[in-house]
């Protein structure tokens, strides 16, 4: 059966519970790792946020959203040893882009990783829009295959089609950002080799729960989608420190406990990014930091 996740209620007081029951704090033995969150949105958080970084040690992939937000995420990474940022052009902005696939040639090749790419036919209404979506990510797509990059994509209401692309293009490495689509979909993509965030919505949806439980250990990694994440599902802005609440509502859900999950996402992503010659130096630094 295919089931998709419905869009929570935007914000209620009772939601609060649900991450309250997440906040105590755990001395982690491992390098957290925070797979997607967009570092160049936060304001006068910025701070705050690179600082909750540094201390609880949360490794965080900066995708983009576009060019502009690239350049940002460059300037934010020179803040912060555990900021890695990437290039991608997200699918809301793909129409902006698809006169300009030659400019974009130096900055992907430019970036360690590819992200956030992908398409959008859940939110993205005007399906007018989609042919400029699928010309952008098939690009990028293109580039990985080249280039041997990790992907991180979006895929909200076009999973299949989504599939389709990663085996056509033979992308070895995708990460499967926020998957709340059709299970059926779901397993073909774990039988492909996708690795899966898991992020703040854990919190929340019986949907993405019953992911997070099915999702074989070795192919899950954690997220939070910041800040904007966690303020679609209740209000507030998400900050660094909610990956321990995910991390936490994870290792209830699979009964092996926060450390457990924690442990086995970093070697996860250690096994992602091995034997990739353009991520080398972020293996060094994490290890001198584990």
């Amino acid at each position: 059966m295919s089931l998709r996740s419905q869009a929570p209620t935007r914000y209620r007081p009772d939601l609060r519970t649900n991450i309250d029951r997440y906040h105590s704090r755990l001395v982690w033995l491992s390098m957290l790792i925070d797979a997607h969150a967009h570092l160049d949105k936060y304001e006068e958080e910025l701070r705050q946020a690179l600082e909750e970084i540094e201390r609880h040690q949360i490794f965080t992939i900066a995708v983009a959203m576009d060019l502009p937000s690239y350049q940002r995420n460059l300037e934010i990474g020179q803040m912060c040893d555990l900021v890695l940022p990437t290039f991608g052009v997200h699918p809301k902005r793909a129409p902006e882009y698809t006169d300009r696939l030659s400019e974009l040639g130096p900055w992907i090749e430019r970036s360690p990783a590819i992200g956030e790419i992908g398409l959008d036919f859940q939110w993205v209404e005007d399906s007018s829009q989609y042919p400029a979506q699928k010309k952008v990510l098939e690009y990028f797509l293109a580039a990985a295959r080249e280039q041997k990059k990790i992907v991180n994509l979006h895929t909200k209401g076009a999973e299949k089609e989504i599939l389709d692309l990663l085996q056509r293009y033979d992308i070895k490495r995708p990460i499967i950002h926020w998957y709340s689509g059709p299970l059926d979909t779901f397993r073909a993509l774990i039988n492909y080799g996708a690795c899966f965030t898991v992020g703040v919505e854990v919190l929340f949806s019986k949907h993405i729960q019953a992911i997070a439980r099915e999702l074989p250990t070795g192919q899950l990694l954690t997220e939070t989608d910041n800040p904007g994440g966690l303020k679609w599902l209740n209000g507030t802005v998400g900050m660094p420190q909610v990956l321990e609440q995910v991390i936490q509502a994870i290792g209830d859900l699979k009964e092996t406990g926060p450390e457990v999950v924690a442990r086995t996402v970093e070697e996860n992503f250690f096994r992602l990014i091995r034997d990739d010659p353009q991520l080398s130096g972020i293996r060094m630094k994490l290890r001198a930091v584990d």
